[in-house]
């Protein structure tokens, strides 16, 4: 069952074709020459891994921090813990340092795989670190017991094949930490039968071959497509920092590996698509684009119509959790349901993907301890999402009050189901819709309000590049208020700001859900999650605002 058997698999099965492939800068002229393994070559990579680490005393089950940037070893390195049972644990770096120093002492690993500037940071906050017993570099610099990345591959060279660990379905094959946006960051565990089921649904879904050709925007993206026997294309891209990717970059990497497959957030493929349009660039050897990360907007989903002339973007709804719950392709946006998007109907998520349930709730912010609590909400009513399937994972690594917090066993059906922390509906034709985030909601008492059915409202004016619903809380009451971000940037003074509100509160009036919204403030450029650089933070927009800085 271990998921490293997939890679095992495809070098056997086509041990000559490319498997991953990284772009290193032209020295003396402009463009690329690109790096290479096949995936006979990765596979010997990470069987010399595997080895390495074996013979420093790593042991399966061992938790082992990856910190390496996307590069021909990430993959090596990642499927060679795999190989050994152990459990690599990926946290965000962008999380910032408290979150960050938590996760660690939270998960308390065995091994650190990490590059050299991780390694200085340890050595300043010790007690983080204090459980590790086995330091590996990416770098040359090494002192102590520290090995580095080629002394571990040095070690494994002339050795015997390493045996790929048995494991059961439901051991544990690795601990992914959510990014923190939405509250303290939590290690979700994945079992090896969930990523096998993501990789089979992943495939089915975007109706994928081996004659594809991938650009992976988030870098844990690309395991399942190797794992798919597909050739996956590292851009030249920091992916923490995906709102200051580089357009031209991204499509030289499209161009020169004829890329028919690309995924990532919308951050990126907002600037991809500007791009384009501005210098007349399609892109048609792309038959999808997947974005992730938030809600994506009919106006993205239009612009890359004129650049995908052979292709199409799509809109894969789900969370660390649980990928992917529900899945629609802008075509179908486009010709279906942009007009309800616009009229504040929410934003479509699509039907839900094979092996995945969906069920509508009423809303609760306490815990649920029993699925016999429930109370299912009619097609077309607003309430709390929650699902159940075979890549829904089932605990966040040691904390259960987390865990409770977020699942409901269903004990007459041995199941258990996953409380998204977003509102939204089913309608009659059994398609999902968005509302927002739980936490974002705001309770007025003419009635509930969602983010994303508001804001779609107010996101109709020229001048608006995006906007935030805010819930002020005054004598008592809710007052619901909207934050805008203008296309230029700025905030608006006197006369122009009054002017703008007046047309903003006329926008309003025209729709029975936000004809009761009268107060607006502005904001320069909204705070974002540090993961997908596209969620906005309405919580700390709702407390700027409260506290009189907008």
């Amino acid at each position: 069952m271990n998921i490293a058997g997939r890679l095992t698999e495809q070098a056997r099965k086509q041990p000559h074709k490319k498997a991953i492939t990284i772009p290193r800068k032209n020295r003396f002229k402009s463009g690329y020459r690109y790096e290479s393994l096949t995936f006979s070559e990765l596979e010997e990579r990470s069987r010399q891994y595997a080895i390495g680490l074996k013979n420093m005393g790593f042991a399966k089950g061992d938790r082992t921090l990856v910190f390496v940037r996307p590069s021909l070893d990430f993959s090596a390195i990642t499927f060679a813990l795999f190989k050994l049972g152990l459990i690599p644990v990926f946290i965000d770096p962008g999380m910032g340092k408290e979150n960050l120093l938590r996760a660690i002492q939270q998960v308390k690993p065995i091994g650190l795989i990490a590059v050299p500037e991780v390694h200085i940071l340890r050595l300043f906050y010790a007690k983080a670190f204090d459980s590790i017993k086995y330091f590996i570099t990416t770098g040359n610099t090494r002192w102590g017991k520290m090995k580095s990345l080629k002394q571990l591959r040095s070690s494994g060279h002339d050795t015997a094949d390493q045996d790929i660990e048995a494991v059961n379905p439901e051991d544990t094959a690795a601990i992914l930490f959510t990014s923190g946006g939405t509250g303290i960051p939590k290690g979700v565990v994945y079992t090896h039968q969930i990523f096998s089921d993501q990789t089979d649904i992943l495939k089915e879904i975007y109706h994928l071959s081996e004659k594809d050709v991938d650009i992976p925007g988030f870098p844990l993206f690309s395991l399942f497509i190797i794992a798919m026997g597909i050739q996956s294309c590292i851009p030249d891209m920091n992916p923490s920092k995906p709102a200051k990717a580089d357009p031209k970059k991204l499509v030289a990497n499209i161009q020169d590996n004829q890329a028919t497959f690309a995924a990532g957030s919308p951050a990126i493929w907002e600037r991809v698509a500007d791009y384009c349009l501005k210098h007349q660039i399609t892109l048609p050897t792309v038959r999808s684009l997947v974005m992730f990360g938030a809600p994506i907007s009919t106006a993205l989903h239009r612009k890359f119509r004129d650049v995908l002339i052979n292709g199409t973007t799509y809109t894969p709804y789900g969370a660390t959790e649980s990928l992917p719950v529900s899945n629609v392709s802008g075509k179908y946006v486009l010709e279906n349901t942009s007009d309800l998007t616009h009229q504040g109907k929410g934003t479509c998520l699509g039907t839900p993907v094979p092996t995945i349930q969906v069920k509508i709730i009423r809303i609760s912010d306490q815990a649920i301890e029993n699925f016999k609590d429930v109370i299912e909400m009619p097609a077309g009513q607003m309430g709390e999402i929650i699902v159940s399937g075979s890549v829904v994972t089932r605990e966040y690594y040691q904390m259960p009050e987390k865990t409770r917090e977020t699942k409901i066993f269903d004990h007459e059906n041995n199941r258990f189901w996953h409380r998204m922390g977003d509102i939204g509906y089913l309608d009659h034709q059994g398609r999902l819709w968005f509302g927002g985030r739980l936490t974002h909601r705001v309770e007025t008492r003419n009635g509930l309000l969602s983010s994303v059915q508001c804001e779609a409202i107010f996101n109709q004016h020229p001048e608006v590049k995006r906007t935030a619903l805010i819930g002020l809380k005054r004598h008592g009451e809710t007052i619901p208020a909207i934050v805008v971000e203008r296309m230029d940037q700025t905030i608006p003074q006197g006369p122009k700001k009054k002017m703008m509100i007046k047309e903003l509160r006329r926008l309003g009036k025209e729709y029975d859900h936000t004809q009761n919204i009268n107060e607006f403030f502005f904001h320069p450029s909204f705070p974002v999650d540090v993961r997908h650089n596209i969620k906005i933070d309405r919580l700390k927009l709702r407390d700027e605002a409260m506290a009189g800085k907008l």
